[in-house]
């Protein structure tokens, strides 16, 4: 094993921070011993995260029409990939989602809407099922992700009872205009900033195989460290078809478990959870996100894909010997 790997793991654990040379000098030293550089993100897992791994269930609480243009989303209106569409779904059309995941040991449970904000009118509703699952099923967390959003809205989903909110940055400042040019990544920087002022857990990510380099996905780890998110949620590109990436090649497992790893170096104590993408890109592969630094997964189906068995995947948690 190559010892500045090593040696940047243990100054990690000895309580140091990664700088942004030494990552690109994991980058390096990755194309030569990417299975050193695994086994060091684990090691460094262990260390912060223990061996106990998340679980998260999603569910999507409004689909389609959304009138930005992500190119990676199956939901914008600018596409043609026949998602279903249909409005906020009411507070007793949540509970029993929300049921679904608690019985499937989810410790969290996270109400997502497409388009870019939601009316005053579509918060109070949220709020009205939040409330009503928070009192259902004792002990869920409850997390939601609703696009940009007021100080003022932020504040009433917190009283309501939500504990963390969702709004990935995606990918790096300088590629974001290639992936979306209806609203810019400082927007959502600004967004995550207010979350963080108003007191709420934020999960903050983006996606890999975009088009975008290793250095864009450097840049992406270490604007989310400047911003101190909770979670950082990693999406693997699946290209949906109907959307303007749908011919675009899905990135290698190696690529995927080399910046899980790094990822892990640059955020030592965060959760670290593998989204969307994971069954599609990396098929037999996918449990060994834990020992590239991951701790976290959603449960059960996606927003417009299917996802794995959550039986499978608790299965796959008590093989690897990990906490469920």
């Amino acid at each position: 094993m190559r010892k500045v790997i090593v040696n940047l793991a243990n100054k990690i654990i000895s309580g140091g921070a990664l700088e942004y040379k030494e990552a690109k000098e994991l980058l390096s030293q990755a194309k030569e011993d990417l299975s050193g550089l695994l086994e060091q993100a684990n090691r460094i897992r262990s260390c912060f995260r223990g061996n106990r791994v998340h679980f998260c269930s999603i569910t999507n609480a409004k689909s389609g029409a959304c009138n930005q243009d992500c190119k990676f989303c199956a939901q914008s209106a600018h596409h043609n990939s026949n998602v279903s569409s249909y409005p906020l779904i009411n507070p007793d059309l949540m509970l029993p989602k929300a049921k679904i995941a608690f019985e499937n040991k989810a410790e969290r449970f996270c109400l997502v809407t497409s388009g870019p904000n939601l009316t005053d009118k579509e918060i109070d509703l949220i709020c009205a099922g939040i409330r009503l699952i928070k009192n259902s099923f004792p002990g869920l967390k409850l997390d939601a992700s609703l696009g940009a959003i007021s100080k003022k809205n932020a504040k009433k989903l917190k009283k309501a009872g939500l504990t963390r909110y969702n709004h990935n940055l995606e990918t790096s400042e300088k590629f974001f205009p290639k992936i979306c040019t209806t609203h810019t990544f400082k927007q959502r920087f600004l967004t995550v900033k207010l979350l963080k002022e108003v007191g709420l857990e934020v999960c903050s990510g983006g996606i890999f195989g975009l088009g975008e380099s290793d250095i864009d996905r450097l840049n992406l780890g270490f604007s989310l460290r400047d911003l101190d998110v909770d979670c950082i949620p990693i999406n693997l590109l699946n290209p949906l078809k109907g959307t303007p990436l749908e011919n675009k090649k899905k990135i290698s497992y190696e690529e995927a478990f080399k910046m899980i790893a790094i990822f892990r170096f640059i955020h030592p104590q965060k959760e670290i959870k593998i989204c969307g993408g994971r069954q599609a890109v990396l098929k037999d592969k996918q449990s060994k996100i834990f020992f590239a630094g991951a701790d976290s997964i959603i449960l059960g189906d996606y927003l417009t894909t299917e996802g794995s068995a959550p039986t499978d995947d608790i299965a796959m948690i008590k093989r690897l010997g990990l906490e469920v």
